[in-house]
């Protein structure tokens, strides 16, 4: 995803990419772990402005606006299902609630050590 050269450093655009792609990894992790952790009503509130402020994002006319917005659209609907009895939609919702957010933290992780080995080789 991101070129590293090989025999010389990290260059800043690519650290400074890595960084926030690490902390936004990561806060949606958490994000989406808060969202399947709360009681009903607060998850469902939760998913709720996720989902409007995905559906807002997603209404940009930035292209680099698009991912970030289907991002929060699904999250929110996810976890509004993972808290509305529907008896089959219910686990499959909080199931892929809980991958999400482990899929997040990986990414989040990862970057973060990429970023920061990037920092060392620059130090």
């Amino acid at each position: 995803m991101y070129t590293e050269e090989h025999n010389s450093y990290t260059s800043t655009k690519v650290l400074a990419k890595q960084g926030v792609t690490a902390v936004g990894g990561i806060l949606g992790g958490v994000g989406l772990l808060l969202m399947g952790a709360l009681p009903p009503i607060g998850g469902i509130l939760l998913g709720a402005i996720a989902g409007v402020v995905g559906i807002g994002t997603l209404l940009s006319k930035d292209p680099a606006e698009k991912k970030p917005g289907t991002i929060l659209t699904v999250a929110g609907c996810l976890a509004i299902a993972s808290r509305v009895g529907i008896p089959l939609i219910k686990p499959l919702a909080g199931a892929f609630l809980g991958l999400g957010a482990l899929g997040f933290l990986a990414l989040g992780i990862w970057n973060g050590i990429k970023f920061f080995k990037g920092l060392k080789r620059r130090g």
